[in-house]
């Protein structure tokens, strides 16, 4: 097939000098012919382009255009570019023509080659360099095929522990009669080495001892790259810092050990953050934040949250908690913190006054996993179902573990999310101990090859096991309803029946399905569903007390923030007197 393809433009300050310019390529297809249109540099001139910004123009696109070519595996190409009629690689510099009126460029892209012998030599036995499919005897030759061939065996000896490695020399030769390529890249493997110091360079006010520990530098292990950016990712993790680079050593040291220099530059040490957000069941909730990165000088994190919740209404209650994060401080990966908490709520319910302290270590397992445990004492003073002023004094643990495999952690359109939580508690005032469970397992997919489409599922399971609901703090036991749970459903207005009185259930079960459509880069329609379950026992059944809702949401896209959120949703099943229920937030549902 042959397509011309011909692009005019104008150039002078008189239309009586009016330049015009165009490209011809016989026999590229259409998608080649477009990506040298795009590629030259002489078509795209301005109105006020003058002779030498024009040949200069005409004269690279010489090398842009053939490197085109290359890429789409033609290697035999011809290229001609005249300025009124003169090949512009024959024009003196010195003495340039006083005007130029038209540029011609004429393009045959020559057959399309096939590689003949595609080699990297040497390769290491393991790990096994993995090797483009595309460069292989017989397969369609171009230059992208070879740089990848290149980067993957260089990528395998540098797993390999060979830190140095390099491309020693690459011999190609196109052979035009049988329309071959043939190439073969040789590597320079250089030592294996192991990992040396790890010094620090850039003023911070992070002790330098306090990064080497967080860092965890593995010094005397054989070179690897994840080694590398493990160190990398620990300091990055503290929050104490706006960029981290690990760079090697220019050469190795005498005796097979690698330096590297870690440069750091540090965050501003104070942060303020500022939150809303609106629902018909929930009224005006406010939230705030304070952080300071580095308390101490070793990347400590001190977090203060402040949250007001039921502005607007007779109900109002709040939280304000701190915690405090030192990471490193009983091994590289592991970070001790303190968190403390004083809450009032005033629920639909239930009120209750409580205080949290507690001491903790969380595990860093990958970037994606952590576990932690902690321990403390966790003091209630409720009214509910069961009774006025009732207390409940516990000393209680925590076992937490969370997995975040999710693409975007706001707008997640592929992967997963797993929460788990086990606390066990036990009272000190003669109360029964008991064990409460909590799982939240969220997942998302895409449909078909845009991604416009994505389907996403929330499960979430709760129980406590051991006392009676009326012996346990309602703070602890379960209700279902409003925007974290049963869209369209008041919030927390499923619970167990007292009396005719309601007081929270020992078992929770909630399911919510959502599809999302992008309409445009930045507004999404969503269809959601959720069903809620509450029982009196520690698992629900068939027999469960349950409510649904479902309804629409709109999301818009802000760049760096995330979707800002509306959703509208009505009873499905359940207590519907309260009709249409709206959300606004920031971020997706789930």
């Amino acid at each position: 097939m042959t397509v011309s393809l011909a692009a005019t433009c104008w150039l002078g300050a008189a239309p009586a000098q009016a330049l015009t310019t165009s490209l011809t390529a016989p026999g590229a297809t259409a998608d080649l012919s477009d990506d040298l249109e795009n590629a030259s540099v002489s078509l795209s001139l301005g109105d006020e382009a003058g002779v030498q910004e024009t040949l200069a123009a005409a004269l690279s696109d010489y090398l842009t255009l053939v490197q085109v070519l290359y890429d789409a595996g033609h290697f035999a190409p011809v290229v001609n570019i005249t300025l009124d009629g003169r090949e512009a690689a024959q024009i003196n510099l010195l003495t340039p023509p006083r005007s130029i009126d038209n540029i011609v460029i004429t393009v045959d892209p020559g057959p399309k080659f096939t590689f003949g012998q595609a080699v990297v030599t040497p390769l290491p036995e393991r790990p096994a360099a993995n090797l483009p499919d595309d460069f292989a005897a017989g397969r369609p030759a171009s230059t992208g095929a070879i740089q990848a061939a290149a980067t993957a065996g260089l990528a395998a000896w540098d797993r390999a522990g060979h830190a140095k490695v390099k491309l020693a020399s690459q011999d190609i030769t196109a052979d035009a009669v049988q329309q071959r390529l043939d190439a073969t890249l040789r590597i320079a493997p250089g030592p294996r080495l192991r990992l040396g110091k790890m010094t620090i360079e850039g003023q911070s006010d992070v002790r330098r001892a306090a990064i080497q520990q967080i860092a965890g530098f593995a010094s005397g292990k054989v070179y690897h790259p994840d080694l590398v950016s493990k160190s990398s990712a620990r300091l990055r993790r503290t929050g104490a810092f706006s960029s981290v680079t690990l760079r090697q050593a220019e050469t190795p040291n005498p005796d097979g050990t690698l330096d590297f220099v870690a440069s750091v530059e540090d965050l501003p040490k104070r942060r303020f953050t500022f939150g809303v957000e609106i629902s018909s069941s929930e009224a005006l909730e406010v939230s705030t934040s304070w952080m300071h990165r580095n308390l101490f000088g070793g990347a400590e994190r001190l977090k203060i949250d402040l949250s007001l919740r039921g502005l607007g209404s007779s109900d109002v209650d709040g939280t304000v908690s701190a915690r405090l994060d030192r990471p490193a401080a009983l091994g590289t990966d592991e970070t001790l913190f303190y968190s403390g908490a004083l809450e009032k709520a005033e629920e639909e319910h239930y009120s209750a006054t409580s205080i949290l302290g507690e001491v903790g270590l969380r595990r860093i397992v990958s970037d994606t996993t952590f576990v932690e445990g902690s321990v403390g004492l966790y003091l209630v003073k409720a009214d509910d179902a069961y009774g006025a002023g009732r207390d409940f004094n516990y000393l209680s643990a925590r076992l937490r573990g969370e997995r975040d495999k999710r693409n975007i952690k706001t707008d997640a359109s592929a992967g997963y999310y797993l929460d788990g939580e086990v606390i066990p508690f036990v009272g000190l005032d003669g109360r029964d101990p008991g064990l409460k469970i909590n799982l939240d397992a969220r997942g998302y997919k895409s449909l078909g090859s845009t991604g416009r489409v994505v389907l996403a599922g929330r499960v979430q399971v709760g129980s406590v096991i051991g006392p009676e609901a009326s012996d346990v703090s309602p703070t602890l036991l379960y209700f279902s309803g409003g925007a974290g749970s049963v869209r369209g459903q008041e919030y927390q207005s499923l619970g167990v029946d007292v009396g005719g009185d309601v007081a929270g259930g020992r078992s929770y079960l909630a399911l919510s399905g959502e599809v999302r459509g992008r309409i445009t880069d930045a507004i999404s329609l969503v269809g959601f569903y959720d069903v809620g379950f509450v029982d009196a026992g520690s698992f629900v059944s068939s027999d469960s007390e349950h409510h649904a809702g479902a309804g629409i949401g709109l999301r818009y896209n802000v760049t760096g923030i995330g979707p800002i959120r509306l959703d509208l949703a009505v009873p499905v099943s359940g207590d519907d007197a309260d009709g249409l229920q709206f959300y606004i937030g920031i971020g997706q549902a789930f």
